[in-house]
């Protein structure tokens, strides 16, 4: 399944399986409208770009968002009726994928707070559990998610760093560890080296960006 999950910049991911699902689109320098769900994780404008989302989107794409994103949903015109508003701890079922909505914020910093509701998420594709974990810290949330596959932010300033991913990672023990959300608007590329090498095995990092 990892083969066919990428990596655009920063957090922006596309899993094209029988359903193609894509998470926080942003800097899309083309897509085919072929969107079946759309993830978006909160409201910053590098995870919630209505101009990336009309790229990818069709008339019969699917959204998961976080509740507190009703209002900018409406304002961007996409409606209710195509929309499933998540809240932390929540399951749900899209186009037949199931979903899991894990809280994403930070412990200590200011950026991604507890109480906007904001999230990562775990999709099952083809038997197997991804957790898109968005703009969060190594949060007790995130520390209990059993998955497969983990897409972790690595960059730092807004999000835990390569070294604390890593310890995430150690503590999660996925099968393959993907590091997102460095090398573009913050942090640098040479952040996956070292997320790489505190990740103990048999955890597979794969880099993708």
């Amino acid at each position: 399944m990892i083969d066919k999950l990428t990596v655009n910049e920063h957090s922006s991911i596309r899993i094209g399986s029988d359903k193609v699902i894509y998470f926080d689109p942003f800097h899309l320098a083309s897509a085919d409208h072929d969107a079946d769900i759309i993830f978006i994780t909160h409201d910053h404008y590098d995870h919630f770009s209505p101009e990336d989302i009309e790229k990818c989107s069709n008339s019969s794409t699917r959204f998961v968002v976080p509740h507190t994103m009703m209002k900018a949903f409406a304002k961007a015109g996409i409606g209710e009726d195509r929309t499933t508003f998540m809240h932390p701890g929540y399951s749900a079922e899209v186009c037949g994928i199931p979903i899991d909505a894990i809280a994403a914020y930070n412990l200590l910093k200011p950026f991604h707070p507890k109480k906007n509701g904001w999230l990562g998420y775990v999709v099952t594709v083809e038997g197997k559990r991804v957790y898109v974990c968005g703009d969060t810290d190594n949060t007790p949330e995130a520390k209990a998610v059993r998955c497969d596959i983990i897409c972790v932010p690595i960059g730092g300033t807004y999000t835990i760093g390569a070294k604390q991913a890593a310890e995430l990672v150690n503590t999660v023990k996925p099968a393959i560890a993907v590091p997102i959300h460095y090398g573009s608007l913050v942090g640098r590329p040479s952040d996956a080296d070292t997320f790489a090498s505190c990740v103990a095995p048999p955890v597979q990092v794969v880099i993708k960006l």
